[in-house]
């Protein structure tokens, strides 16, 4: 028997039970605001998943400028397709693909990008170093890069930690990747950001000119 493609069955239900509203969409706004976009910026998110980032990136870039959200499950991929429909949002296109083995064509004319992002997905890939090489090479000179992923909760909020461990087992991510601590050799000016007792983690760099585009 074929085995299902992860998020068969819960692709539709994914933002109910993703505890976004309660917790993870703070580590978006945080990366939001840190990014700044300026209107017409392209965009590229890495691991799109059901598109819950669209909203907050339309806000900045506008009809002129682009989304191409990546993701390897073509159930997410569906659920993201319906959000930018019911939203009117023309500027989206959507590859299905592997990120830790992104390749220039995956990625259409749009790049290289002005900006790329990864929300609450590296810790989800292996390798997920691959995925953040490829998105900061796909990612122009002088653009932006962002990674919002999760930890322990630390400090006061430490008592939380079984939930949080809980809730990146059922989601599949592993809660000790810490993917941003390769962010510092990788991109200059780095900003972060912590939100929810220290769980999620938000940084923010810019592309130096030593950074290689993805291979063809």
């Amino acid at each position: 028997m074929r085995r299902p493609t992860k998020y068969t069955v819960s692709a539709r239900l994914y933002d109910v039970i993703s505890f976004e509203r309660p917790v993870y969409r703070a580590g978006r706004e945080a990366a939001f605001e840190l990014l700044n976009l300026p209107v017409g910026s392209h965009v590229l998110d890495l691991g799109c998943g059901t598109g819950l980032n669209f909203a907050g990136l339309q806000r900045m870039i506008g009809p002129t400028g682009s989304i191409t959200g990546v993701d390897a499950s073509p159930q997410m991929l569906e659920q993201a397709r319906r959000r930018a429909d019911r939203f009117g949002w023309g500027n989206v296109t959507l590859v299905a693909a592997d990120a830790t083995a992104l390749t220039s064509a995956d990625l259409g004319e749009q790049a290289p990008f002005d900006a790329a992002l990864s929300t609450y997905a590296l810790s989800l890939m292996t390798p997920w170093q691959a995925a953040l090489e490829a998105m900061i090479a796909a990612t122009r000179v002088g653009g932006v890069v962002a990674v919002v992923d999760m930890q322990r909760p630390v400090g006061r909020a430490a008592g939380w930690t079984p939930l949080a461990k809980l809730a990146c087992r059922l989601g599949g991510s592993d809660i000790e990747a810490h993917p941003w601590t390769a962010m510092t050799p990788l991109l200059q000016n780095l900003s972060a950001r912590a939100v929810r007792g220290g769980h999620i983690q938000i940084r923010v760099g810019t592309v130096n000119s030593g950074s290689a585009e993805p291979s063809s």
